[in-house]
């Protein structure tokens, strides 16, 4: 059967027009010259590859950029039908199904015809491929321009963020003042932006005494360099056996390997295609999102990361490989405490201010209580129905977190009686000073002081195997939306955020962001929120006002303390 009687009697997979020019309805998965049958995920795509490159016609339709009689250019470049293919075949293969590979000539021979089917042939023995799926054009195909075979190898990379922590007791000042030099940390009005760092610079001294003993008490700095380059060269290696070799980077937000240095690599590497993976399992705009308008911001002003195409993977806690990895740690966990039936499962996730949620439609609550349903289910279709909690934990400052509060919450456990605890960090896959220190020494000895006997930790995902296979399994499902509008096809059933750009998600979940309070504040005087929230105020304005005095006259405590310069005019 020829190409045009192959596309004359069977539909178009992604619900384009055949070769008829009539649009046809998506009816069958598999085509009939070949026993090769689509996955549902992979038909997917191609509905979604189908719709972006009708909206790429329109914006190139606006702009009146007359096209050349059948280029490629008014239905996506050749290069973008090669990495299109290309995307479709690993992810395929990653599930075990025998794709063969595509070259840039195979798709050259499939062609975007009218008169013909968008089938394309595999090398071998195969009859058809996934370049069926791609959109065809009204007009008769033309040879690629020169470059095209060079467009069409491409360099993947993954950008993996973290916050960072300080590897050595000195690194502890230094770190939290790039911590409250962030304006997102600690915001002030607009005339009085030139105090950010000198205010940074302060704060961190204060507080460096007091972290520096939190970091003394799990080893003298955090590990979480360490674990997230290991996650980063597993991700690697697992990608690599799916057939999709890829560069992994590691980019923290507040100490090396800064996002600085990671896109300085990218640019190194001559990366052209970019799935930016956030590890955090939940999507918010003051973890996430942080690094997010970093990223904006080195994205705008750079002209190779500009032309760079990519994705954003906001969030994963609903993957059915990371909900089944925290089910096999919880029930692990159960099994080392006297009687695992009567444990109350207590999962602690990091708290973000309430404003952020209520009028700034922060996700992360919403996102977090889906995954702790996800779970249970999990641990209850295995026949684990403890009774469970989720409380919030890490909260400072005058202004009000999301509730219930980890260390209330565990008084109150106390109180009603129960008397083995298992908690779950579920906001982290790597170990860090909220795991080790925070949760480990100082939730463990208030539960014990609170009547709790037994008490049990799950450790964070870290390098566990279902887990970073399933990392790589979202990469490999992300790579079809890099350079696609993915904001505005994906399916509702998937995460409350769906993929994106960094600016379509920035400018859907974070638009409030020069409005919000600062999600961390440095005094908690007085009794009662509303009496917090005066003195904070108070002492910020004699903080500026202090530091004014300083700036102006050259003399103060902070000049014979050496944290600021002496004045030289």
């Amino acid at each position: 059967m020829d190409a045009a009687a192959v596309a004359r009697s069977h539909h178009c997979l992604c619900g384009g027009p055949t070769a008829t020019g009539k649009p046809q309805r998506l009816q069958s998965a598999e085509c009939h010259t070949t026993s090769f049958t689509l996955s549902p995920v992979s038909r997917q795509f191609c509905r979604k590859q189908h719709r972006w490159l009708q909206q790429k016609q329109q914006r190139l339709d606006s702009r009146r950029r007359p096209q050349p009689s059948g280029s490629l250019a008014s239905r996506g470049s050749q290069a973008d039908l090669q990495a299109f293919l290309s995307d479709i075949g690993r992810i395929e293969r990653s599930r075990g199904r025998r794709v063969p590979p595509i070259s840039s000539e195979t798709a050259d021979r499939g062609g975007y015809d009218s008169t013909r089917s968008r089938t394309s042939r595999w090398q071998g023995s195969a009859a058809a491929s996934l370049a069926s799926m791609a959109p065809t054009a009204p007009q008769a195909p033309v040879a690629p321009e020169g470059n095209a075979v060079q467009e069409a190898t491409e360099r993947v990379g993954v950008l993996l963020l973290n916050l960072g922590g300080p590897e050595t007791l000195d690194d502890v000042q230094p770190f939290l003042f790039n911590l409250f030099a962030d304006p997102d940390i600690i915001r002030l009005p607009r005339n009085l932006r030139f105090l950010q760092r000198p205010l940074a610079q302060f704060i961190s001294s204060v507080r460096a005494p007091k972290s520096a003993e939190g970091y003394a008490a799990i080893g003298g700095g955090s590990p979480l360099r360490r674990i997230t380059n290991d996650q980063a060269q597993a991700l690697q290696e697992s990608l690599e056996k799916k057939g999709c070799p890829a560069h992994v980077y590691v980019g923290m937000r507040y100490w090396h390997p800064f996002t600085e240095e990671a896109i300085f690599d990218i640019k190194q590497d001559r990366i052209t295609r970019l799935v930016v993976l956030p590890l955090y399992p939940q999507f918010s705009i003051s973890t996430s999102g942080s690094s997010l308008r970093l990223l904006e911001r080195l994205f705008r002003e750079d002209d190779y990361l500009v032309q760079m195409e990519h994705t954003v993977i906001p969030s994963w806690y609903q993957r059915s490989g990371y909900v089944k990895a925290m089910a096999n740690l919880i029930e692990e966990e159960l099994q080392k405490l006297p009687v695992p039936e009567e444990a109350h499962i207590f999962f602690s996730a990091h708290g973000v201010p309430v404003t952020y949620v209520e009028d700034a439609g922060d996700p992360y609550k919403a996102e977090m209580e889906e995954c702790i349903a996800l779970i249970t289910q999990e641990l209850e279709d295995r026949g684990v129905d403890n009774k469970y909690t989720l409380a919030y934990q890490s909260r400072v400052g005058p202004v009000e977190w999301l509730k219930p509060y980890t260390d209330e919450t565990i008084k109150k456990l106390g109180k009603e009686g129960v008397k083995s605890l298992l908690a779950v960090p579920i906001s982290f896959v790597s170990e860090h000073i909220e795991t080790l220190e925070e949760i480990d020494v100082e939730y463990r000895e208030l539960a014990l002081a609170s009547g709790i006997v037994h008490w049990g930790r799950v450790p964070a995902l870290g390098v566990e195997p279902m887990f970073i296979d399933d990392l790589a399994d979202a990469v490999l499902e992300a790579l079809p939306f890099v350079g696609a509008m993915a904001m505005s096809s994906v399916d509702a059933k998937q995460a409350l955020v769906p993929l994106g750009s960094v600016e379509e998600l920035l400018a859907t979940y974070d638009t409030l962001r020069r409005e919000l309070p600062a999600p961390v504040a440095v005094w908690e005087w007085g009794w009662t929120k509303s009496a917090e929230t005066w003195n904070g105020r108070i002492a910020m304005i004699a903080v500026l006002a202090l530091l004014i005095l300083e700036v102006t006259t050259g003399q103060g405590v902070l000049h014979q303390w050496g944290m600021l310069p002496p004045k030289t005019w």
